[in-house]
């Protein structure tokens, strides 16, 4: 049983024992004084007796015959109960056996106390030891429930309690955790918050601004149609802002369950392209498309041709009118690649470390497009299945981003 694996228990079991042994050895101790005491005790009252026969002139022969029989006659046990001595509830007749009877009272009262007095203290001292553990793990746990994990319960040996004491630590790290869980979602909800609000600040200006503008000149078709359709642009900003948001804060919870499957290439980066080809065209920008469109990627398909989509997006809003986007891939035993390359401004050294951070936009390309989310929520996409996202860039020259999964046999 693991009860007698406990240390303090093993040790207060070993004091039982050479306590045990302690009073084995006291009362052998005792048995040795006793007979020692009792032989003494009959040598003096022969020697007594031998004395008083001496005195009244009884021959040596006679004594020492009388003092080594061992045979007892009539006679002698009607004079012994005459004079009081066969009656073994009378001692007065005998007073060295009532010394002896008082010496061994005494010795057993000694001994017993001796003996009481060392149980006494190892059992006081091993409760001690136990309450000083109980102390110790009740003010943990009460460290535990204040929220302060930094302590932790003794482990460091065997039995029951100690094993209660894991389980304790166990439920503690678990606690914990959700704390953590809690306290992140809390930070990550009140980030949210803050980036949704400080996003929609100045879209929300502008409509308020357009308003005023038509309100105090309705008469002029021409600022009207001008500042309605700046009123529309700015809606359709904000309902941008407001799909990314809410899609990447899915995204980063957990709540999207990737739906995985074989995909032909072909038809993945098709539906990538569905909705840019008309954009490109219209400024004057090429996508080219190289490779093999038979070779299948085990992927969700939905959301791995959004992630796609938002990073050829990035590139049409950095390429150039003339300017080309080449998408192609390739794949080996190990690893499926998609690459997306263009020629466009590139990214600046101090800012490709950070493209991937919600709404940052580099000071190069303020002129450019979008809100700072397309490049995160591609990232959050394909992370979000087990991929790789990663980039290069160099400035004038062009960037390429790499989407890569792991082949699945």
């Amino acid at each position: 049983m693991s009860f007698y694996h406990d240390k303090q228990i093993k040790i207060y079991g070993c004091f039982l024992a050479v306590f045990g042994f302690l009073i084995a050895g006291a009362w052998l101790l005792f048995y040795l004084y006793q007979t020692n005491s009792v032989k003494m005790t009959c040598l003096l009252h022969d020697e007594a007796v031998i004395s008083s026969l001496l005195e009244q002139g009884v021959s040596r022969d006679i004594i020492a015959a009388a003092i080594t029989n061992t045979h007892i006659s009539i006679a002698g046990e009607e004079l012994s109960a005459a004079v009081g001595i066969k009656n073994l509830n009378n001692s007065s007749g005998l007073p060295y056996i009532t010394q002896f009877q008082h010496t061994s009272i005494y010795s057993i009262i000694a001994i017993s106390l001796l003996l009481a007095v060392v149980l006494f203290i190892g059992t006081l001292l091993f409760f001690w030891q136990r309450k000083r553990l109980y102390e110790q793990a009740e003010t943990i746990i009460q460290n535990y429930i204040n929220g302060d994990y930094s302590c932790h319960l003794p482990q460091n040996s065997e039995g029951a309690v100690f094993q209660l004491f894991g389980q304790i630590e166990q439920l503690a790290t678990i606690l914990q955790a959700k704390n953590e869980t809690e306290h992140n979602a809390k930070e990550f909800l009140k980030s949210t918050i803050s980036d949704i609000s400080h996003q929609l600040k100045t879209p929300l200006a502008a409509l308020t601004m357009y308003q005023e503008i038509i309100e105090s000149e309705p008469d002029n078709p021409e600022t009207v149609k001008e500042f309605s359709g700046k009123i529309g642009i700015a809606l359709k900003r904000m309902e941008q802002l407001i799909q990314s948001m809410l899609k990447i804060t899915r995204l980063d919870s957990g709540n999207i369950l990737f739906e995985k499957s074989n995909c032909r290439i072909s038809e993945l980066i098709s539906l990538s392209i569905n909705e840019l080809t008309t954009r490109a065209e219209s400024e004057n920008k090429k996508i080219l498309i190289e490779g093999n469109t038979e070779q299948q990627l085990v992927c969700d398909l939905e959301w791995t041709s959004e992630a796609i989509g938002n990073i050829i997006k990035n590139a049409l809003d950095h390429v150039r009118p003339g300017g080309i986007i080449q998408i192609t891939w390739e794949r080996t035993p190990a690893i499926f690649r998609i690459f997306i390359s263009d020629n466009g401004s590139g990214i600046a050294p101090e800012d490709i470390h950070h493209i991937f951070k919600r709404f940052y936009r580099s000071k190069h390309s303020l002129d450019t497009q979008g809100v700072g989310l397309g490049l995160p929520l591609a990232k959050s996409m394909i992370e979000g299945q087990g991929g790789f996202i990663s980039v290069q860039s160099e400035v004038n020259e062009g960037t390429t981003f790499t989407i890569s999964f792991l082949t699945e046999l």
